[in-house]
């Protein structure tokens, strides 16, 4: 196909993000992602899948930290930890607990509907309900029991990733606690509502974060690729991406995609 006439972006390729963890997921991103979006409900599971990417980064032949990894994740935050808790409480009020079983139902593979919501999990016969339901109580330290309906109460907020509750500095507390523990790079930040989640999350935990140096404040100019990695703008020569540059070893220019050097229509690669 002829190279299209538009002046292109500096960075030509836009960054390449993936999202997924499934071992077909995994293999893609290890060969082409740039940013990887995962999700998890603690940190043994995200630690043990921001293992297996960066396995699979090296495997294809490039860094452990060649993509940045960032994490599903919702804050619910507030001035006071008491303060956050009752606005978690409230959101959860209007929460479907059968809509999160749905959610679970199809995220598992299991009909969560031929239970009763006051079932003990130990009664639904799935390996698959069973490791997450032990991946979401590692949240609780009271050694209850779940029953379906805390499933669905779970799922009504947050999904697969966890929920942060608490003052600025609790949030930040733990946030810096799950990358350092996981291994991760970043959030990627979901909401119980808009745009009040974020909000909060601007005037509670941004400045806690900034006040602790781990916050940017300010970005020098240029693209999202060398904010995120510092080395330019395009994707790096060794990157399966490059391959495919105007003139490069896999690339095909049709006879009528001529352009003048110089001009807008110039050849852009990746």
């Amino acid at each position: 196909m002829p190279i299209h006439v538009s002046e292109p972006s500096p960075q030509r390729t836009p960054v390449i993000y993936q999202a997924g963890a499934s071992p077909r997921g995994v293999q893609f991103a290890a060969e082409n992602a740039e940013a990887i979006f995962i999700a998890g409900p603690s940190k043994r599971v995200l630690a043990q899948t921001v293992s297996r990417v960066r396995d699979a980064l090296e495997a294809a032949g490039r860094g452990r930290y060649e993509a940045r990894i960032y994490a599903l994740a919702t804050i619910i935050t507030d001035e006071t930890d008491e303060a956050a808790r009752a606005k978690h409480e409230e959101y959860l009020s209007y929460a479907s607990v059968e809509g999160g079983l749905v959610f679970m139902s199809g995220w598992m593979g299991i009909d969560l509907s031929r239970y009763d919501l006051d079932d003990p999990i130990g009664e639904v016969r799935s390996n698959a309900i069973q490791s997450a339901v032990a991946a979401f109580q590692e949240f609780d330290d009271d050694g209850r029991e779940w029953t379906v309906r805390d499933i669905g109460r779970w799922a009504g907020i947050g999904g697969m990733g966890p929920v942060f509750t608490g003052s600025g500095e609790t949030v930040a507390d733990l946030l810096q606690k799950w990358v350092a523990d996981t291994d991760l790079d970043g959030f990627n930040l979901a909401y119980a509502i808009t745009p009040g989640t974020f909000e909060d999350i601007v005037n509670h935990v941004v400045p806690v974060l900034t006040e602790r140096g781990v916050y940017r404040t300010e970005y020098e100019p240029g693209t999202l690729r060398n904010a995120l990695f510092g080395a330019g703008d395009r994707l790096p020569e060794h990157h399966r991406g490059a391959g495919y540059r105007v003139g490069g070893p896999r690339s095909t220019v049709l006879p009528h995609a001529v352009s003048r050097p110089g001009s807008v229509n110039e050849p852009a690669g990746a």
